[in-house]
């Protein structure tokens, strides 16, 4: 299966909850590769806390490949080399974790027919090592978003279970923005079926990630005053109206990842050990990133036999 991450906007925690997506999956047992299509910032290694190539590798990524200057992109096997000091101890029952990373120097690139041609062959392989392969694109309506939809529409890849999850925070301008992502002209619907797709059919697999959400009776938020209260209770009614008017509302949602601190200022894996242990991660974060995971996998979730 393939799962192209998207956002409309940057900083939507799109890449932060991509990976940790991606561990949570590794975790469950399945072999997962992420692969960094966020070509303008492949930042990726720095969520997994590989130090050395936090911004991307000098040499041999994606970039690189795709170009046709390297016949095989770089490969980051996350358990051997990550410093992150849970993540060093490979999880019991675990399957692969692997980072395909960008070129610390690589940026958004016209999409032509033999990188075309050598991004459909590199997720064929990929498809055939591994269970889930996660592809995380440049915000907006990029030329690896372009990619993505070209690709996933060949002869080659049709086989292939293909999903989209588009992230947005959960703010009136981002709400807007990630509905225009999918529905607006040159969105991912209209720009898939220019290039071969059913619209219908890749409809059907879209699924929206509310990202950074204010629980207004979560004890974070204890301190405002009544009428703050009441105002973030209004205003999150009115966001879910403007999502259900958008065609972004609760049908079409995946999940929700709270508004959890530690990723405010440190966007990282969450793991147990960060919510039983060292305790500076909020257990309702791991509880809904697990659920995103199982549900990302689930056909029964995507209305699928």
């Amino acid at each position: 299966m393939i799962v192209f991450a998207a956002s409309d906007k940057g900083g939507t925690g799109r890449s932060v909850t991509s990976a940790n997506l991606a561990y949570q999956r590794a975790r469950a047992g399945d072999d997962v590769v992420y692969v960094d299509f966020d070509f303008g910032s492949p930042t990726a290694p720095a969520v997994f806390d590989v130090p050395d190539v936090l911004r991307g590798v000098h040499e041999g990524g994606l970039h690189s490949y795709l170009e046709g200057t390297v016949h095989e992109p770089a490969r980051i096997d996350i358990w051997r080399r990550t410093e992150h000091q849970y993540l060093r101890r490979t999880p019991i029952g675990a399957g692969r974790l692997v980072l395909l990373p960008g070129d610390i120097s690589g940026g958004e690139f016209v999409t032509d027919e033999d990188a075309l041609a050598r991004c459909v062959d590199l997720l064929l392989r990929l498809d055939s090592e591994f269970d889930l392969i996660l592809v995380d694109l440049s915000a907006g309506r990029s030329y690896a978003m372009d990619m993505a939809l070209k690709a996933t529409a060949q002869r080659e890849l049709r086989h292939i279970q293909a999903r989209w999850v588009v992230f947005h925070r959960w703010t009136r301008q981002h709400v807007i923005a990630a509905a225009g992502l999918v529905f607006a002209e040159r969105g991912i619907l209209e720009g898939g079926a220019e290039r071969g797709h059913d619209k219908d059919a890749l409809r059907s697999v879209i699924r929206f990630v509310r990202a950074a959400v204010p629980d207004p009776d979560s004890s974070l938020w204890s301190h405002v005053t009544p009428a703050q209260s009441a105002w973030m209770q209004m205003y999150d009614e009115r966001l879910r109206r403007l999502a259900a008017e958008l065609g972004v509302g609760d049908s079409v949602l995946l999940g929700t990842v709270p508004l959890e601190p530690i990723l405010q200022w440190r966007e990282q894996l969450i793991t147990e050990e960060e919510v039983s242990a060292t305790r500076i991660a909020n257990e309702e974060t791991l509880k809904a990133l697990e659920e995103i995971a199982r549900r990302l996998v689930d056909d029964v979730h995507w209305g699928q036999p």
